[in-house]
């Protein structure tokens, strides 16, 4: 049978306005996407990682240089400043002998109380020089200016240590006061000076500081000093930090190596 006229198949599909097959040809094609930077930018990149990694490193090593520089070195140095300290006192213990001038200065002539700055005894050895210094200890100059001795009739007993690193013996010297005890310890005799003069700052090419009678420090005769000397600000060497004192007093030791006053903790 024949369709109906009415029901003849339905009219072709018409494209709207603007969305034709020649439409869609004149639209720009969006721009590529992709998951890696241009040639430059990746150079830039690689760069900047590479930096990033070197300012790492350089991190590390520079704090493994400040832990070696502040904390192990005052390790190894107080270690082998105890050994020494050690062999000086048992080397008293063995020797007969009254006379400090029977041993020698290198091992050490005795021990620095200074409460007010450290709790340490801090041996005491002849010279100035890193080797010497490094050890934990602390020395007495034997150049620019050569030290009186504690046993000596006048002059200037002058001491230099370290203020940070190898020991830092002499770290906390601005804590000490005018007034405050110094006390000095060999074999037989406590020497008990007394911190008269602070200069918190002077070149460290002042050799005055040291001189027999240390006119810089207000002194003008002769009499009986102790000079402690050490770098300042810490963590430099530019300049030197200076404390004078003047001898009080002597005590005998006795054979229970009694505590002079000075140094007995209330």
């Amino acid at each position: 049978m024949a369709p109906h006229p009415d029901q003849s198949a339905p009219p072709a599909r018409t494209e709207p306005a603007g969305a034709g097959p020649d439409d869609a040809a004149d639209e720009p094609a969006p721009p590529a996407v992709s998951g890696r930077p241009r040639g430059g930018l990746r150079i830039v990149a690689t760069a900047v990682s590479l930096f990033g990694e070197l300012l790492i490193t350089a991190g590390l090593v520079l704090g493994l240089f400040v832990v070696y520089s502040l904390w192990w070195t005052n390790v190894l140095a107080n270690q082998e400043a105890k050994r020494d300290a050690d062999t000086v006192r048992e080397a008293w213990e063995q020797s007969p002998g009254d006379d400090p001038r029977e041993y020698d200065p290198q091992d050490g002539i005795g021990f620095l109380h200074v409460p007010s700055m450290t709790s340490d005894d801090i041996l005491v050895k002849e010279g100035i020089d890193l080797p010497t210094l490094n050890g934990g200890v602390a020395g007495y100059y034997d150049e620019p200016v050569e030290s009186a001795m504690p046993w000596d009739r006048s002059g200037n007993f002058s001491l230099a240590a370290h203020r940070d690193g190898h020991g830092a013996k002499f770290h906390h010297i601005d804590r000490i006061e005018e007034g405050d005890p110094i006390v000095f310890e060999t074999k037989n005799t406590w020497y008990i000076y007394r911190a008269y003069a602070i200069l918190p700052e002077t070149s460290k090419y002042n050799i005055g500081v040291l001189d027999p009678v240390p006119a810089e420090s207000g002194r003008t005769e002769e009499g009986r000093y102790i000079t402690l000397t050490t770098c300042t600000p810490v963590f430099t060497s530019k300049y030197r930090y200076i404390v004078w004192g003047e001898l009080e007093r002597t005590e005998p030791i006795d054979e229970d190596r009694t505590l002079p006053e000075e140094l007995r903790q209330e």
